[in-house]
């Protein structure tokens, strides 16, 4: 990036900070740490005291409680990667909502990926997220509600553009590609099976139809017979392919489509 990126790290843990600060040196050198806390009391009174940094690597479990309090006592202005030794159902939540977030112990791989869509989101007008964002987030992870994506980042040559799940008709994966059909007719790859694109995306907006096609409901212009008990797919914008509903799924598609 041409811009000088300030950011601090949170993290309780001696090694893992060592091990963090590290990384990040070698990655990108240019950066510069602005500080580095070990608990919300201190993150809270540096955040209020100074400017607010770039981008924050924040620890989810602090030394004296859990993150998410920080949220409630500052209005944070930065880009924040979440750290946890954690994956669970709950932490999927940050990858959904375009908030990254590493794995404990780190790897430099997923730290170089972590990097480089903060980079992208910066580089994007109106995109970093704002403290609505966050605090709706993680509103639902203390409720443990599931949240579903809204939007993709995508890789389109030298750059990245930004896909909202609202406008994509269908998914639909042929050699092991899945691609996003958009209503406008525009496609874009996704780097994502369909189980994983099916477990992220709103099941009353998506459903799986077949192995190879998730279908937003609005897509679906007409429902026929099929033989087999099967269903067979219209869609809108149309698409060539396997377009049928098994006759164990015929059943809850019909009831998908009449909720």
């Amino acid at each position: 990036m041409s811009k000088e990126v300030k950011i601090i790290l949170v993290e309780d843990e001696e090694h893992n900070l060592r091990l963090l600060q590290g990384m990040v040196g070698k990655l990108r050198p240019e950066w510069q740490v602005a500080g580095t806390f070990e608990s919300v009391k201190n993150t809270v009174e540096w955040l209020r005291n100074n400017p607010h940094p770039d981008l924050i690597f924040l620890d989810i479990q602090l030394a004296d409680g859990l993150c998410f309090s920080i949220f409630d006592q500052v209005d944070v202005q930065s880009m924040v990667i979440f750290t946890t030794a954690y994956d669970n159902y709950a932490i999927r939540a940050f990858k959904v909502n375009s908030i990254d977030y590493l794995l404990k112990p780190f790897k430099e791989s997923e730290l170089e990926t972590a990097i480089r869509k903060f980079e992208s989101f910066t580089n994007l007008a109106g995109s970093t997220l704002s403290r609505q964002d966050y605090l709706e987030l993680l509103d639902a992870i203390r409720r443990g509600e599931k949240k579903y994506r809204k939007r993709f980042l995508i890789s389109k040559g030298d750059g990245y553009v930004r896909l909202d799940v609202a406008d994509i008709a269908y998914f639909y994966n042929e050699n092991r590609i899945s691609t996003a059909f958009t209503f406008s007719r525009q496609t874009h790859m996704v780097d994502f099976s369909l189980d994983g694109l099916e477990e992220q995306l709103d099941p009353e907006i998506f459903y799986r139809a077949n192995r190879q096609l998730i279908v937003n409901i609005k897509a679906v212009d007409k429902i026929e017979n099929y033989f087999g008990g099967k269903l067979k797919l219209r869609l809108n914008p149309p698409l060539d392919g396997d377009l049928t509903v098994s006759r164990l799924k015929a059943m809850s598609f019909r009831q998908w489509m009449g909720q």
